[in-house]
């Protein structure tokens, strides 16, 4: 009876090549085929090295349809890599189908460790690291993203958001008016990569700069924001969340006004986050 083979899951670099370790790269010589989410992106990454394996596009639009015919590969005895644009794969990134289904037949999944850019972040946010949530890639759309902000005003734990370029501006102003403008944050920028940039200050502060800053507006970002705390004051929490609600249909200081006298929360603590 054929032995099947292993669906290796390999961290890619997130920016500086030299993160690619020795033993991903042995991984990535030896298997029989990778599958990438951009065969083009991970073609470039595989040359860099001078390997030369077959690649199958695996992405978030066909990867129900990719999952069968993979499974049945690794079933007649042939070892896949599995890899994303960058990082490690599955984070915010497609994977999740092809692991389930391999698992789910019964083949060994193997994890090969390397870069992710949630955790290269937390590493020097200066952010407690010991508990927090990661929330990927919020809504485009204002509302649902306002909403899901609100949503977590009260969690206790370290915050950890992607963002793009273009949304990078709106996600702080969003996030000042859900959690407070003097709430600690900090926006990671391009890391491992050339022009990365680490700031730290308070989200008012960090939407003031990046705003200023149009070479702080380009890259890919991480941002972490400080947990609420396991004794957040209950009516200010509340009545942020009120706000930011209410701010969505009313003009700012009606949807304050209205917040303060429904949650018993201080109107200037929730006005702009504090500023009146």
């Amino acid at each position: 009876m054929q032995r099947p083979g292993t669906l290796f899951v390999v961290a890619t670099p997130i920016g500086n090549l030299g993160d690619l370790s020795p033993r991903a790269l042995d991984t990535l010589k030896t298997v029989s085929a990778v599958c990438a989410e951009d065969t083009r992106h991970t073609r470039q990454l595989l040359s860099h090295f001078g390997v030369d394996r077959p690649l199958v596009a695996l992405h978030e639009h066909n990867e129900g349809d990719a999952a069968g015919p993979l499974v049945a590969r690794l079933l007649a005895g042939e070892s896949l890599a599995l890899v994303s644009d960058a990082g490690t794969p599955l984070v915010s990134d497609p994977g999740f189908r092809l692991v389930r289904a391999a698992r789910e037949a019964g083949i060994a999944v193997s994890p090969v460790p390397g870069a992710s850019a949630l955790v290269a972040a937390l590493s020097v946010a200066g952010l407690p690291s010991d508990r927090f949530i990661f929330e990927g890639f919020l809504p485009a759309k204002a509302n649902a993203r306002r909403e899901r902000l609100a949503m977590l005003a009260a969690e206790p734990r370290t915050l950890i958001f992607y963002e793009s370029a273009h949304r990078i501006e709106d996600m702080l102003a969003d996030a000042a008016a859900a959690f407070g403008a003097e709430r600690r944050a900090v926006v990671a920028r391009e890391l491992t990569k050339l022009f990365e940039t680490v700031l730290d200050g308070s989200l008012a502060d960090l939407a003031q700069r990046v705003r200023a800053d149009p070479n702080q507006r380009k890259g890919e970002f991480v941002l972490l924001v400080h947990g609420a705390g396991e004794a957040a004051d209950a009516k200010v929490t509340e009545g942020r969340r009120l706000y930011a609600k209410l701010s969505e249909h009313l003009p700012p200081s009606t949807a304050a006004k209205v917040a303060a006298e429904w949650s018993g929360a201080p109107r200037k603590a929730l006005y702009g986050g504090g500023n009146e």
